[in-house]
């Protein structure tokens, strides 16, 4: 993180340059960005989707909207940290392991709370860090955590003494560490650049004094990233074979300068690509607010222009390729991958020399005689996301689709006036498509993530949509395919599943499928069989969605051949169904401090507001009614423009929780993302089992305050 504004000045100079290269010359013809699929350059890593403080709360980003991404880094602040309110490692790490994430760096200096860091002496330090340890030893996910001992340590206590008095104190904390807790990872140094001279002077120190660290972290916030990035890693490489160093894993835990990448899909697209070439890990910077994954998302569960990209990233399968960009420090760059399994090839790509303009380039794909299965004529599918800003985008768009003919092995997608702020993604496939896939409402089952037995062939089938299907569901417990899908507001929405069911030995007529939302299981459709494994009939059921992203799984569960059936799309439409609204200041009790406000903006014009801080001052809803017993969807309204300290860049925004308890019961914990202002209200999805009959439904908060509330909204999971 960076603070000193000479250093945001700095910053926000370099931000301003052209990222590298000239725009192209008025009738030049287009750059080439070639894609060998013959060159294997090793298993996907996804290093490059990770976030220093992405994470908030739990609950903060919604969890969906992270476990889409396939996370696999973050970097926290140390357990009760001062340096911001939130972002406490060992709080985010259980969402984060269950989205499926590998690795929380914890940056124990953020202990303090001034940046730079208040220095008090390496005593007082080593006295914090003996109880950062213990609560990391005694914590159930001890085994994800890095330890991250110093963050930027040319920025704050040592400056000219790299060689001096910042080894000898990164030796006594590295030992310390290393006391508490015998296996711990450790990375370091973390300067705030690549520095060669300083990178060698510690690998030395580090290898004769026995301290060198498990992970190798430095910090990629320049315009020089764009043109030297490959010889800052082939530099650091060539420093360990010359001192004997073991190749280290090498984690850029601060990537992206202070203005006019973050959010961009054009300049981030340019990080993922070369970070995920030389198979590094990276975090994305914290310059702006935590909890909102570095401006991929917004409102805690929609997405930005961004987030798609990642998305694109966290779903290439197979192995990565050789892409050959049309120099190697110019902007625009990509990141291809093969999957003979799923019979695809993807590549994600983008960046200009000036996000404003457009360009034109062709998209050269080689190697296809080593890809056979792709046959003579392959499918091409181009698609394209805007930069939204902080708002939430419109999704991807189709750039360009067509077949082409495989000549001496390749083939080249011509595609003109791209965006240089926007990202592009290209899906290969067989020539086997039977229609367009433009729809914006329908995802088609071939694109989407798999798991377990699930499988996409390119057979002899006919009748389907799009390029192909899914199969592998029978005699399968664990067939998945898992859709993305969006939704403008919160409310129902017909979700359309096209599939097949024809004869299969030992099933049933009707089959049945498992139905997901969100990690959570739905319902089990009962699905009528079809004459033929050719013949698609459509099943809908009526969902309630959250407004933004949403992730719907469709899934083998029985021991059984029941759920034999092949999987064509998803089709997601708005619809109507039974919501009831309880505002908050209407017909409710309201105990303690808690008040009604007025507030043109609010529902109404009125919220409550001043509820906790103290066990009795509360907000409950009486009477909310609902037909039958079950789980249901709980929409609150609410505002809370909470910020707590001052710094010199980030806003120390609050994330407010609530204890929400039903009909006297326990209470359950939930935090609302800050919006921003305290008349802008949004919204959030709790689920709540109720009685049938009437509810009552209790918002406390014993030690702080609860966000204000504008209203709740009841709707069934299934209309």
């Amino acid at each position: 993180m960076r603070s000193a504004k000479v250093k945001i000045a700095w910053y926000a100079v370099v931000a301003a340059l052209a990222v590298t290269g000239l725009p192209p010359t008025a009738g030049a013809a287009p750059s080439q960005l070639v894609v060998d699929l013959g060159v294997d350059t090793g298993a996907l890593r996804y290093g490059a989707t990770g976030f220093l403080y992405g994470l908030g709360d739990e609950g903060i980003p919604n969890e969906t909207m992270l476990a889409a991404l396939n996370p696999r880094v973050t970097a926290q602040k140390a357990p009760d940290g001062l340096q911001h309110p939130n972002g406490d490692a060992l709080k985010i790490a259980p969402m984060f392991k269950r989205a499926g994430g590998r690795e929380v760096q914890i940056y124990m200096q953020d202990i303090y709370q001034n940046w730079p860091y208040e220095n008090l002496g390496i005593n007082d330090y080593l006295s914090k860090v003996d109880v950062m340890v213990r609560k990391v030893v005694a914590d159930p996910h001890r085994a994800s955590y890095v330890y991250v001992p110093f963050n930027e340590p040319d920025w704050i206590w040592y400056s000219s003494e790299l060689r001096g008095r910042f080894l000898a104190d990164w030796k006594t904390v590295y030992q310390r560490i290393r006391s508490i807790d015998p296996g711990a990872r450790i990375a370091g140094p973390g300067f705030s650049n690549y520095r060669s001279g300083d990178l060698r002077a510690f690998l030395q120190y580090s290898r004769d004094n026995g301290v060198l660290p498990d992970v190798m972290a430095w910090h990629e916030l320049g315009d020089d990233f764009f043109s030297s990035w490959q010889q800052h890693y082939d530099d650091y490489r060539s420093i360990e074979r010359s001192l004997g160093v073991s190749s280290r894993q090498i984690s850029i835990n601060e990537y992206g300068r202070g203005s006019g990448d973050l959010g961009v899909p054009g300049n981030l697209v340019q990080f993922v690509a070369k970070f995920e070439a030389s198979k590094v890990d990276g975090c994305l910077a914290y310059w702006t607010t935590a909890g909102g994954l570095n401006d991929l998302v917004t409102r805690n569960n929609q997405a930005t222009g961004a987030w798609w990209m990642y998305k694109w990233y966290g779903e290439l399968t197979g192995r990565t390729v050789a892409v050959t960009p049309p120099s190697p420090g110019g902007s625009l760059q990509g990141v291809a991958a093969l999957d003979p399994a799923k019979k695809q090839a993807r590549i994600v790509f983008g960046g200009n020399s000036t996000t404003a303009g457009t360009y034109d380039t062709d998209i050269v794909v080689r190697g296809l005689g080593s890809a056979s299965y792709l046959g003579n004529r392959v499918h091409a599918t181009v698609w394209g996301v805007d930069s939204s800003g902080l708002n939430p985008s419109a999704g991807p768009y189709v750039v360009r689709e067509g077949d082409y003919t495989v000549g001496s092995g390749q083939v080249t997608i011509p595609l003109t006036g791209l965006k240089g702020a926007s990202a592009y993604h290209v899906v290969l496939t067989p020539d086997r498509d039977l229609s367009s896939v433009g729809s914006t409402s329908r995802y088609e089952a071939e694109y989407a993530r798999l798991d377990g037995s699930a499988r996409v062939t390119y057979g002899g089938n006919t009748g389907y949509s799009g390029t192909y299907f899914t199969e592998g569901y029978g005699a399968s417990t664990n067939a998945s395919t898992k859709f993305v899908v969006t939704a403008p507001n919160d409310g129902y929405y017909d979700v359309g599943l096209r599939y097949s069911a024809g004869p299969y030995t030992g099933a049933p007529a009707t089959r049945s499928i498992r139905l997901r939302l969100n990690g959570s299981d739905l319902t089990d459709r009962s699905l009528p069989g079809t004459a033929d494994w050719n013949t698609w009939n459509t099943a809908t059921t009526k969902v309630f969605l959250t407004a933004g992203i949403n992730r719907i799984d469709v899934n083998a569960f029985a021991a059984d051949d029941r759920d034999a059936i092949n999987i064509d799309y998803l089709d997601v439409t708005p619809a109507t169904g039974t919501v009831t609204t309880y505002e908050a200041e209407n017909g409710n009790t309201l105990g303690g401090t808690a008040v009604v406000v007025n507030d043109a903006a609010a529902s109404g014009g009125r919220y409550v507001g001043w509820i906790g801080a103290g066990v009795a001052n509360t907000l409950r809803f009486e009477n909310v009614t609902v037909p039958t017993a079950g789980r249901y969807r709980m929409v609150v309204g609410y505002a809370n423009a909470e910020v707590k300290g001052d710094h010199a860049y980030n806003n120390n925004i609050v994330d407010r929780y609530a204890d929400i308890s039903v009909n006297g019961g326990p209470g359950k914990r939930s935090f609302f993302r800050n919006t921003l202002a305290w008349s802008t209200y949004r919204t959030t999805v709790i689920d709540v089992d109720l009685a049938a009959g009437r509810n009552s439904i209790t918002f406390a908060n014993a030690s702080q305050y609860a966000p204000n509330i504008d209203l709740i909204r009841i709707a069934a999971p299934i209309g």
